[in-house]
């Protein structure tokens, strides 16, 4: 398929993607309060930790370490690092605004001016290079002080504090970021809320009854920053954005096939046809019966709300594929992004278990465009690697090349069967720190930073060989792969 011609549009989005918690650092500085990602200790068992029984938010630097605190300093570097995707070619930069950097606690009415000012200099100097903003509002970061003074999103006062917010910050860039999303990754809460919605076990996070009430108010808020956004600019657009997993059943036996269905509902679909269609959809009162989920906290408004104003477009990452089977004991499980499954004999792995599935893209692609139809943006997608530098600190990242390489084809086939496609951002252009598990030794960017698990490092950036290919790919429009 490598010599194939692609079949992207003119006016194709090409960047990359990354999150504030996870490359900014400066975690204080500038009048920013703590946000639940500078309270999510690093290393390999950081999920273990949230998902305790014990851990209630609290900061313990005699016990873990927090990489987050520093991440790559681009709050001090980003004029260096938004020059770097300048020179690969982006026309496009996926970027989170810190909440706590505009509102400290979260409930506040009057915003923090030096937050808005570093973000008016990050946007400023992307449009400098020709860069188009796409800014994700909410990217596992909500303030600390709404975590674990209100209990996090199950608490429908967050509505207020996020419409506030939302409120201040399309106010602001409005008239200069035409593309936005809500809530990243929303969907993860089914796994793991402690991102999302900010709830851990001593706050409620394992009782399905608090993470549908928490999606809600979600929802809700969603309409409220499209509704404002539509009318500061009309041409804005605003998305919402989830975790894509393909899923398929291990085999023909119509009781996975089944249950391959349900996990399709529950996991890829139930938000986003809350966000996209702007209805609950009909399967969701026996979801809620099989989560003894009662009643929600529903206003006279809320669904009105959701009607009137669904997202434009559908953000979403893809990193794997994952397939069911209820129909052996067998104990074949994988890892994979907050999700795993069974494996697939069919599949590789990444370093990390989980599975690459190039072609399980283009069938996302058109399970999502037949099913909602309206336009895709892949804002995450990428190989989690141990990167090996020369002496130079040269990278030769074939192994990354080959995956994306692969990836991208799958988008110009799904392209060719018609999905309407905006654009892709692949995650972690730059090396930073993993949301996963705190540490920079699982590496997705073009470029290098000189930084290991233990903070050691001159954080210097270098391009790796990946990051002279992805410009070649930009440069022809996705038309040369080699």
């Amino acid at each position: 398929m490598t010599n194939q011609k692609t079949a992207f549009p003119k006016g194709f989005l090409w960047g990359g993607a990354t999150a504030a918690n996870q490359l900014e650092g400066a975690y204080l500085e500038d009048g920013k309060g703590l946000s639940v990602a500078d309270a999510m200790p690093g290393g390999k068992q950081r999920f273990q930790i949230l998902g305790s029984e014990t851990f209630n938010w609290e900061i313990d630097e005699s016990k873990y370490v927090y990489p987050n605190h520093r991440g790559i300093d681009h709050y001090h570097r980003y004029k260096e690092d938004i020059a770097l995707f300048a020179k690969m070619g982006f026309n496009c930069y996926r970027f989170s605004i810190a909440w706590a950097r505009i509102f400290p606690k979260g409930d506040e009415t009057t915003p923090n001016e030096a937050g808005l000012k570093f973000y008016d200099q990050v946007i400023d100097e992307c449009l400098k290079h020709g860069i188009e903003p796409v800014i994700t509002i909410s990217h596992y970061e909500i303030p600390l002080h709404l975590a674990k003074e209100y209990g996090g999103w199950k608490n429908r006062q967050l509505i207020d504090f996020f419409e506030t917010y939302a409120k201040t910050v399309l106010t602001r860039y409005g008239k200069k970021v035409k593309y936005w999303m809500t809530f990243n990754e929303i969907n993860s809460a089914f796994h793991f809320p402690a991102l999302s919605q900010g709830m851990v076990k001593a706050t409620g996070g394992r009782d399905y009854q608090n993470i549908f009430q928490a999606w809600h108010n979600q929802f809700v808020a969603s309409a409220k920053a499209v509704k404002i956004g539509h009318e500061i600019n009309p041409d804005m657009q605003i998305g919402c954005m989830i975790i894509y997993a393909t899923t398929y059943s291990i085999d023909a036996n119509p009781i996975n096939q089944a249950e391959t269905m349900i996990q399709n509902q529950e996991f890829n679909f139930y938000c986003t046809d809350a966000q996209v269609r702007g209805v609950y959809p009909s399967y969701q009162q026996r979801m809620f019966e099989k989560y003894g989920v009662k009643a929600l906290d529903i206003a006279e408004e809320d669904l009105e709300l959701m009607k009137e104003y669904p997202v434009d477009y559908i953000g979403f990452s893809y990193y794997m594929s994952t397939a069911v089977n209820v129909t052996t004991e067998e104990d074949d499980n994988v890892a994979g992004n907050l999700l795993g499954g069974v494996r697939n004999p069919f599949l590789e792995a990444s370093e990390w278990g989980w599975q690459i599935d190039p072609e399980g893209l283009r069938i996302g692609l058109n399970e999502l465009y037949d099913r909602y139809q309206k336009p895709l943006f892949i804002v995450e997608n990428g190989l989690g690697a141990i990167d090996k530098v020369d002496e130079n600190f040269y990278v030769e990242d074939d192994y990354r090349i080959d995956y994306l390489r692969r990836h991208i084809e799958a988008m110009s086939e799904a392209v060719k069967d018609g999905v309407d496609l905006m654009g892709y951002t692949p995650w972690g252009c730059i090396d930073l720190v993993s949301a996963s598990t705190g540490e920079m030794s699982k590496r997705y960017g073009f470029i290098y930073v000189d930084l290991d698990d233990e903070g050691n490092g001159t954080m210097n950036r270098y391009e790796k060989k990946s990051f002279h290919w992805y410009k070649k790919v930009i440069e022809t429009n996705g038309q040369d792969l080699n």
